[in-house]
């Protein structure tokens, strides 16, 4: 009988375990995507744009999860996006939700290098902005 309940339990485990790993880096953002349009607009649509290629002092947004971090075509990065990227910074919900609420700082930790710099000084305090945003540009994936 301990035998069958710990296999029972193992299975149990192991079944919890496989559907982790499954679902591994594809959380999506518990934010609204018709509010995060609403938040782009207003603070997003000054730098970024959603048309692939096409950059502006920010660079385009399309496409950006999954990216590496400082690979977005023609747009010129500082050093600190291309060394994060080449260390394997890629943007997913998670990092652009961190990255969001202080780009400078979120550089700076990621990198390890206290000089590290970001064009965006723009921040996006509220979390529910930055996951509404997310789950914006997520619903445009």
């Amino acid at each position: 009988m301990k035998k069958t309940r710990t296999l029972r339990i193992f299975a149990v485990a192991a079944s919890l375990a496989a559907v982790g790993l499954f679902t591994a880096g594809t959380a999506v953002a518990a934010g609204d995507a018709a509010e995060g349009e609403k938040v782009y607009k207003k603070r997003c649509v000054a730098c970024h744009t959603l048309e692939e290629g096409k950059n502006r002092v920010g660079p385009s947004l399309h496409g950006i999860f999954g990216r590496q971090a400082g690979l977005a075509p023609k747009y010129k990065y500082s050093k600190s996006y291309v060394s994060a990227g080449e260390n394997g910074l890629e943007w997913t919900t998670e990092t652009l939700l961190d990255y969001l609420a202080d780009p400078k700082k979120y550089m700076r930790e990621i990198t390890g290098n206290k000089k590290a710099k970001s064009k965006m000084t723009f921040k996006l305090k509220k979390k529910e902005d930055r996951e509404h945003v997310a789950a914006y540009l997520e619903s445009l994936q």
